[in-house]
């Protein structure tokens, strides 16, 4: 029973923290004047020859007030759309990927790599999954 309700509890806050993990801390020195980049937890599945949404944001350090140059490259087989993407200060910290698989794309498991360097300081980078999958 005990089990039971620590799974319960975990599952409620995946759900909540929006199934996105961070990656490494860029920015400032301080934990407060960085960043980190959220990535879907989750490996994202896509159809052969269709495109799915993924959601990729920054979680700014209180203060954090930079712009954060994100830079997206996936593996080889499938393509994500846009490459590059530059959040301002004063912006949104969410970011909308495309990612396709041709008609012909190869089943299996592919990797999507952001990169985000701020206009000062360090860079820091997150990947996540795509999984091919048979229409």
């Amino acid at each position: 029973m005990k089990t039971a309700s620590v799974f319960v509890t975990m599952l409620a806050l995946a759900v909540v923290s929006g199934c996105q993990s961070a990656g490494p801390r860029g920015g400032g020195v301080s934990r407060d004047e960085g960043f980190k980049i959220a990535v879907p937890t989750f490996e994202t599945a896509v159809k052969q020859g269709e495109l799915q949404t993924v959601a990729v944001s920054i979680q700014r350090g209180e203060f954090f007030k930079r712009d954060v140059k994100l830079q997206i490259k996936a593996s080889k087989g499938i393509a994500v759309d846009p490459t590059n993407v530059m959040i301002k200060a004063s912006d949104k910290p969410d970011v909308q990927l495309t990612v396709t698989a041709s008609k012909d794309a190869a089943l299996g498991e592919y990797r999507v790599y952001v990169t985000g360097t701020p206009a000062t300081g360090q860079p820091t980078s997150a990947e996540f999954k795509v999984k091919v999958v048979a229409p």
